[in-house]
Parts: structure tokens; C-alpha cells; sequence
């Protein structure tokens, strides 16, 4: 591919061909400011945000539609970029509804950024506002029409990354407006909760429903015994709350944060990641050898089943595969429902009495929630779920110094995961943390790869495939000796249709990991803004960093997971298992 060279305010810069004047801005380490950039989507323009001066050119032009061209000279500060880019940012104000000062994104508001950059301090044009207009029709979102600045971010995400298509442009000029189809609410359409339109709305249009006064309310009831889970991707992104670098692991300072919260147990999701790896790994071997001994019509290839916004998009898209799908319920359901049977046995409280609180990186957890089939304890398995952004929230209000609190330790039990459940956070994770445990229990021996990482279900790439010839398979799983097991994995779901039609049109696999966010859990809806790719593989390494830095790197070595088994499910699939960890899900058409 040719390179391009050209001049941003006297800076030289070469680019590859097809790139915009913005992306060699910001090679050069020049700020455009934007509004409706996606990255890795092309650009709209919608904005005009990003307008700049071109040599030769007669009007201002979009830095993310413009390409960059050989000898061109851009300015990007001029008198006249920046009296028209005051000009925009003054009628988005003018047309935007809403306090700054009450607004959930105050001072985590780009619009409110950008105009402070600009040195805004009053508006210049009053005139009609936006009407607004609440959408709290679902668990996990909030839509408020009068905050939306018609950037189509959300468009684009929904639409292009997601391939979800909840979220459209509607109407012409004042009257236009982004929503669904027809002025519906998000819980009329198919909208699967994922929260990547909240996660990267410039500004409050569309936020995550806030459990944070039902989790105070909880805490501060004397009756009640609350206690909390945290995901393992939480750990790689809160320090971002607090001004960390993208990627800085705070789990200990998270724990302790906790506990200063007032949370009477402080538990660890990877204990129950380890425990979806016994259930989902063991419900694997059984439909293979349905399949490879019996010789017995079975589901297969099967889907993992941890993600809720993908389990939204199958029930949703493609009801047909809902038997490829595993039946265990993901990690925050399972630790809910062994909370309040398990641990309610353990300690002598009633599970009425014991409220369970999740901190997810996921919106859709929130749905997932309240799914009238998640209540296999008696009473709701999981009563409430914090975003990791709402969680930092919870912290500040309480007047928490976070970066100088020392590092605690998870209670026990259900406060012990391997670094296997850690990698949950990742795209590949699950997948990679079913093979160590499936591998071995199959063989007797370690995966025989460096590291016991599967290196082509790592990265970024939306749609990853790897194969693993068992070789000495003990006597009872004989049948799998010299299968090759074929795997493949995606993240966001416009990839997941992608490997569904494949696995339609014919491919062969045995295990299908599908994660709903770009990037995995570490990209989540819920998770700090602004997610880039970037921040997305700062993440991701320090997940690895944790699974590597650990002694205990496979589920089924988990003694916690041997003690639940011994103590109280007996076994993998167990009729008790059966009850509590598995459930079924259901066409929404």
C-alpha cells in the first residue's frame, strides 16, 4: 500500500493511502475533537465537529470523511476552525436539554469537554428546545430523547458492530430524532440490553439503569445480610475511575473498597466461573459421546452461555440454535443461587434474608437479573447489579480514598477462583479455560502448550478458529482418541452471526465461545468510557498478567470447587446441579 505525506500545522506525517486527515492527526499527535467518530466504522460526518482548513480548498472540511492526500497542508487551529467549531458545539448546546450540574455525565461528558476546551462559558442562541422524552422501559437503560445531540454513535454500534439494529435516525431536520423504529421503546424492539450504545453516547442520552439506591438501601438494613461478587474484568478497568492507566489490576484496593461500602462478604465471580468451567466443560464431553459412541442426533457444535446480551441475540435472531446453547447459567447466576442455598446453609440465614449484589462490566446482567427463570433458590438468585462505572460512583460518594487503600483478600467460601476464571474477562477466555480443564480430565496430563495459552483464540480478531488433537485419552474417554476438537470463538455480535452462518452453512465445530462486546467482558457496556482498541488490549494483558501470576491456573484444581462438589452438588450434572446452575431459554418471536 502507498504512503501518503502530508503537513498538519507544520508538522509532517506519513500515512498509509485511504487514511483521513484525522487519522494522521492523530498519528501526529494533533487533536481533532469529535463527536460521532467510531472507530474502525466509516466515518459520517454527522457532527462537524472535526471541521479543519485545507490549503486550496473553498470551505472547511470533516478531518474523519476527508482523506488525506499526497502534499496536502492542513491547519487545524485557525481563526476560522475555531469560531466554527464554537458555532456547532454553541447550537448542540442551545438544542440540549438537561442541568449539567444533575446530569449523570457530568464531568464525563464529552460535549461539556469539548466546550470547555473551546472556552464556552455562554451560550449565544436561545431558542426551542428538544423535547424530552424518558425511556426507562427495560432493566438495563435509559434513554432520555432530549440530551441526544443526533451524533449516531449509538447508530453505529448497534447497526454496524452489533448488527442488533434497535437504534435508527428518524425524521428530517428540528424534528429528526435517534431511536427506535416508529417512537417505540427499547423494550418493544429487539434490543438484547448490551450497553454499547450507553458506553459510547457522548453525552446522557442513553445510560445504564442505576441499581446504586437499592444497593445503599441494602447496605444499610440491619436484617440483612449483603453480599457482593465481582467479575474478573472489573479488576482491569476500575482503577480507571480513579485515574489509573487503562489496564492497572486494583483487585486487592477493590476488596478493601468493598468492605469500607459495608458489605458483610466480599466474593470473587471466578469462583463460579471455575464452577460454569465444571458444569459447561462436563456437558461438552457428555454430547460428544452421545454423539461419537451412541451415534445419537445431538446439538452440537455448543455455544457458551455466559454472555446475556448473546444469549438476548439467539433467543432473539436465531431461536433454531437455542439447543446448541449450553444450559448452564453464566457465573453471576450461579453464584447467586449458591449464595442463597450453599452459603445460606453455611452461615444459618434464610435466603430471603440474604440480598445478593453483582459488580458486572455488563449492562445485560441487569437484565439477566430479572429473568423470571432465575430464581432456582426460592427467591431471586442475584437482587442487584452495579456497573463497574457505577460501582467507582458508589466509592466516591462514600468518601473512599481509593488509591490509598491496602490490598484485602476475598472471604471464603466463594472467594477462590483459578487464573482459568480470570480470562473469562477476555475474548477466548472462556474457551481457553474450558480447554485446560476438558484436556485434562480427558488425557491426565497439562495442555501441551506454552504457557497453557491457546494462542489463536487470543487478540482481537472478531472471529477466531483453533483446532487440538487429543492424543492418550484414558480408557473411559477413548472414543476421543485422535479427535481433532474443533473450536472457534467471537466477540461482539455482529461476529456472532458471522460463525453462526458459518456453523450453518456447514463448518465443522465442536465448542463456539460467543461474547456480546467487542473485546470481551473487558469491553463491556458497563466498563469506563471511552473503550478503545487501545484500552481494550491494556486490559486484556493485565487479565493475562493475573492468570499467569497465579499458582492455581485450572478450574477443576480449585479446592473451593472440589469442597462445593464433596460438600453440597456431589457431582458435575448432578440432579442438584441440574436445579441450581441450569436453566433453559426461549424464543422471543
Amino acid at each position: 500500500m502507498n504512503n501518503i505525506s502530508l503537513k498538519i500545522n507544520n508538522v509532517e506525517v506519513t500515512v498509509e493511502d485511504g487514511k483521513t486527515i484525522l487519522d494522521a492527526a492523530k498519528k501526529a499527535g494533533i487533536k481533532i475533537p469529535t463527536l460521532c467518530h467510531v472507530e474502525s466504522q466509516i466515518p459520517k460526518g454527522a457532527c462537524r465537529v472535526c471541521m479543519v482548513e485545507v490549503e486550496g480548498a473553498r470551505n472547511l472540511v470533516a478531518g474523519c470523511t476527508t482523506p488525506a492526500t499526497n502534499g496536502m497542508v492542513v491547519k487545524t487551529n485557525t481563526k476560522t476552525v475555531r469560531d466554527a467549531r464554537k458555532f456547532v458545539i454553541e447550537l448542540l448546546i442551545s438544542e440540549h436539554c438537561g442541568d449539567c450540574k444533575t446530569c449523570e455525565r457530568n464531568n464525563d461528558c464529552e460535549l461539556q469537554a469539548i466546550a470547555r476546551e473551546m472556552g464556552i462559558s455562554q451560550v449565544s442562541y436561545e431558542g426551542e428546545s428538544i423535547i424530552s422524552i424518558i425511556d426507562d422501559s427495560t432493566p438495563a437503560l435509559v434513554r432520555d430523547s432530549g440530551k441526544c445531540i443526533k451524533c449516531r454513535r449509538c447508530v453505529t454500534v448497534c447497526n454496524e458492530i452489533q448488527g442488533v439494529g434497535s437504534l435508527f435516525p428518524q425524521g428530517r431536520g428540528f424534528e429528526s430524532n435517534v431511536g427506535p423504529a416508529f417512537d417505540q421503546h427499547l423494550s418493544e424492539v429487539a434490543c438484547v440490553q448490551c450497553g454499547q450504545c450507553a458506553a459510547i453516547c457522548p453525552v446522557g442520552a442513553i445510560i445504564e439503569k442505576s441499581h446504586i439506591e437499592g444497593v445503599w438501601e441494602a447496605l444499610d438494613n440491619p436484617l440483612k445480610h449483603v453480599v457482593v461478587q465481582t467479575a474478573p474484568a472489573i479488576r482491569a478497568a476500575l482503577g480507571e475511575c480513579f485515574d489509573y492507566e487503562p489496564g492497572t489490576l486494583v483487585t486487592g484496593k477493590m476488596v478493601t473498597a468493598l468492605r469500607q461500602l459495608g458489605f458483610d462478604g466480599v466474593f470473587d465471580t471466578n469462583f463460579t466461573a471455575d464452577l460454569t468451567i465444571m458444569e459447561e466443560g462436563t456437558e461438552l464431553l457428555v454430547r460428544l459421546k452421545k454423539a461419537l459412541v451412541n451415534k445419537e442426533q445431538v446439538a452440537l457444535p455448543q455455544f457458551t452461555s455466559c454472555s446475556p446480551g448473546w444469549i438476548n441475540y439467539a433467543e432473539y435472531f436465531y431461536p433454531d440454535i437455542l439447543d446448541h446453547i449450553s444450559s448452564c447459567k453464566s457465573p453471576q447466576q450461579m453464584f447467586g443461587t449458591v449464595a442463597k442455598t450453599y452459603y445460606a446453609s453455611k452461615i444459618g440465614i434464610k435466603p430471603e434474608d440474604i440480598v445478593v449484589v453483582s459488580v458486572m462490566p455488563c449492562t445485560a446482567k441487569k437484565y439477566e437479573a430479572q429473568r423470571p427463570e432465575m430464581n432456582d433458590s426460592g427467591v431471586a438468585d442475584v437482587d442487584y447489579v452495579l456497573t463497574t462505572r457505577e460501582l467507582g460512583k458508589m466509592i466516591k460518594q462514600a468518601g473512599i480514598d481509593f488509591k490509598s487503600l491496602p490490598d484485602g483478600k476475598m472471604d471464603s467460601p466463594m472467594g477462590s477462583g483459578s487464573g482459568a476464571a480470570d480470562i473469562f474477562a477476555n475474548t477466548g477466555g472462556v474457551m481457553e479455560a474450558a480447554i485446560r480443564t476438558a484436556y485434562e480430565i480427558v488425557t491426565g496430563k497439562e495442555l501441551p502448550l506454552k504457557g497453557l495459552h491457546i494462542e489463536p483464540v487470543m487478540g482481537l480478531n472478531g472471529i477466531k478458529k483453533a483446532s487440538l488433537k487429543i492424543e492418550g485419552a484414558k480408557p473411559e474417554w477413548s472414543f476421543l482418541e485422535g479427535v481433532e476438537l474443533k473450536v472457534g470463538v467471537a466477540h461482539g455480535l455482529g461476529n456472532a452471526r458471522k460463525i453462526i452462518e458459518m456453523m450453518l452453512d456447514g463448518e465443522e465445530f465442536h465448542f463456539i465461545e460467543v461474547m456480546t462486546c467487542p473485546g470481551g467482558c473487558i469491553g463491556g457496556g458497563g466498563q469506563p468510557r471511552f473503550t478503545t482498541d487501545e484500552v481494550r488490549k491494556k486490559r486484556i494483558e493485565a487479565i493475562y498478567k493475573e492468570d499467569e501470576g497465579k499458582k492455581l491456573r485450572k478450574s477443576h484444581e480449585n479446592p473451593e470447587i472440589t469442597q462445593i462438589y464433596q460438600e453440597f452438588l456431589k457431582e458435575p450434572l448432578s440432579h442438584l446441579s441440574h436445579k441450581l446452575l441450569h436453566t433453559k431459554y426461549a424464543s422471543k418471536n
